[in-house]
């Protein structure tokens, strides 16, 4: 008989089999690929609308703690497949369901590692959304777990998947701008304030307890209860672990430093929230930093991410009319410029462009559709969930183009900044003091530069820097074989999690 995925295990639930699952065999060709989504938020939504997209599958499941959310996706999805999922608030069921072959997981970063972890032990496959994980041992899990279990995993970082990034990493490691030491990420997106800090009521019909998971459980603390837990630091990660995980993921593998840096260093602060609420003693429910500068320092290379959560105008480089990026990546090359991303060029998915040294246009990158137009946003995800069958279907799981390792290291640099910014979040210091700091930072980046910018923007929002100082982080170095932080015993603590919840356990 031939055997599909599903067979398979219909089969060996029937005799003794080790903890670990066996390499999944692929859906026959007449089947759809069952799947269950697990988080029922605005990603989850633009999603499935690209699994929906791809006629090899059907969405079985929508599971999510607060089953209002998970009520409106699935019927999004039915009108669209002509089948309504079943909608579960603890996602276990759908684990147990031998229809479901995989699993797409949108919920909250705290969730993505455990989801992962149980449904590659229930023989499913897997397409966590970034960042992968919420801290550095939760990616050394999921790489060693997909490699034993031969599940077909897929990181959600789908500019992998797009063909104009695709080219301009090509042309940057084909030398078309030269030899390029700097990669420059740029995300200044405006995030404002989420609230003061304070205890506010679960809201009606929210699993809370299966929602904090493996999380601590504490009282919930900020106002709004979806999304911005994006800016607690026992859930989230900061924009550093949520916009940038994608540009930090593209900058690491157009430099081809696929791998931890030697060292980290991160200044910043959550900043400005008092002055946009006109109140000095304004506290925000959020504890992540809103503004940071972190320098990856990969010995002669090096990546340098900027996040600004004030708003800020692009920043543009001085050469060329506007040449310059506001939610993108730079690379710096000794014969030009490559630009994720680059200001007033088309959405920040589709376009790609190299400069000379004077900002003259060497080459354009764009996605284009069937149709001779430049491809929406949506196309990216589109390309990145079909990789994610082909693989499936193909019984491949090197056929991926974002695998667990990947999404491991991507997630990691963002961790690794914030560490070093936590580790150093009380230790506030002027602008001199921090100046002088730099000067010991190694960095193929200007650092004073980018400091005096950093500086500017900040007070031009209106914010006292004497009152309300920058955190100088800690400076860290990596054991680079062992993946572990040098003779700093704190850092080490912070890769991992303190303990997780009974129950809920890694």
């Amino acid at each position: 008989m031939k055997h599909t995925r599903r067979t398979f295990f219909k089969t060996a639930a029937a005799v003794s089999v080790p903890l670990f699952i066996p390499q999944c065999v692929s859906a026959a060709a007449n089947e759809k690929i069952g799947i269950a989504f697990i988080g029922a938020g605005l990603r989850s939504t633009v999603v499935s609308g690209s699994f929906g997209r791809d006629q090899r599958t059907k969405i079985l499941y929508v599971a999510d703690p607060d089953l209002n959310r998970g009520e409106k996706l699935a019927g999004i999805i039915e009108k669209r497949q002509k089948l309504r999922p079943q909608v579960l608030s603890d996602f276990r069921q759908a684990l147990d369901d031998q229809s479901v072959d995989g699993i797409y997981c949108g919920s909250c970063n705290h969730w993505h590692a455990l989801t992962a972890l149980w449904a590659m032990n229930a023989g499913k496959h897997c397409y966590i959304e970034k960042p992968l994980t919420y801290d550095i041992a939760e990616g050394k899990m999921l790489t060693a777990t997909a490699k034993k279990t031969g599940i077909v995993f897929q990181t959600g970082t789908q500019r992998r998947s797009t063909t104009n990034v695709n080219e301009l990493v090509a042309f940057i490691k084909n030398g078309g701008i030269g030899d390029v030491k700097l990669a420059r990420i740029v995300g200044y997106r405006p995030r404002t304030a989420i609230g003061a800090l304070g205890n506010y009521p679960i809201p009606k019909g929210i699993d809370y307890d299966f929602w904090t998971g493996p999380a601590p459980l504490k009282p919930l603390t900020r106002k709004e209860f979806h999304y911005d837990w994006h800016w607690q630091r026992i859930y989230g990660n900061g924009d550093l672990g949520n916009q940038c995980s994608h540009r930090l993921d593209i900058s690491h593998w157009a430099l081809g430093v696929n791998g931890f840096p030697q060292s980290v260093f991160t200044y910043g602060g959550r900043l400005g929230y008092d002055v946009e609420t006109k109140n000095p003693n304004y506290i925000d429910a959020g504890d992540t930093a809103n503004t940071s500068v972190t320098i990856y320092n990969y010995g002669e290379k090096s990546i340098v991410c900027e996040v600004r959560g004030l708003p800020s105008p692009p920043l543009y480089l001085p050469v060329g009319n506007k040449v310059g990026t506001i939610i993108g990546i730079i690379f710096y090359g000794s014969k030009g410029y490559g630009i994720q991303a680059p200001v007033g060029k088309g959405n920040i998915y589709s376009v790609s462009y190299a400069y000379d040294l004077q900002g003259r246009v060497i080459k354009e990158f764009k996605s284009i559709g069937t149709d001779g137009k430049m491809t929406s946003s949506d196309d990216a995800t589109d390309r990145h969930v079909a990789n994610f069958f082909d693989a499936i279907v193909a019984n491949d799981p090197k056929k991926v183009t974002a695998d667990a390792r990947c999404g491991e290291i991507s997630a990691a640099l963002a961790h690794l900044g914030n560490i070093s910014y936590y580790l150093g979040e009380k230790n506030k210091v002027s602008v001199d003091e921090l100046k002088r700091t730099l000067q010991t930072i190694k960095s193929a980046d200007d650092n004073d530069e980018t400091l005096m910018r950093t500086v500017k923007h900040i007070e031009a929002y209106g914010v006292d820097l004497k009152r309300t100082p920058l955190s100088l982080g800690a400076m860290l170095n990596i054991d680079t074989d062992k993946e572990t932080f040098i003779g700093n015993t704190e850092a080490n603590k912070l890769m991992s999690r303190e303990e997780s919840r009974k129950g809920f356990e890694l």
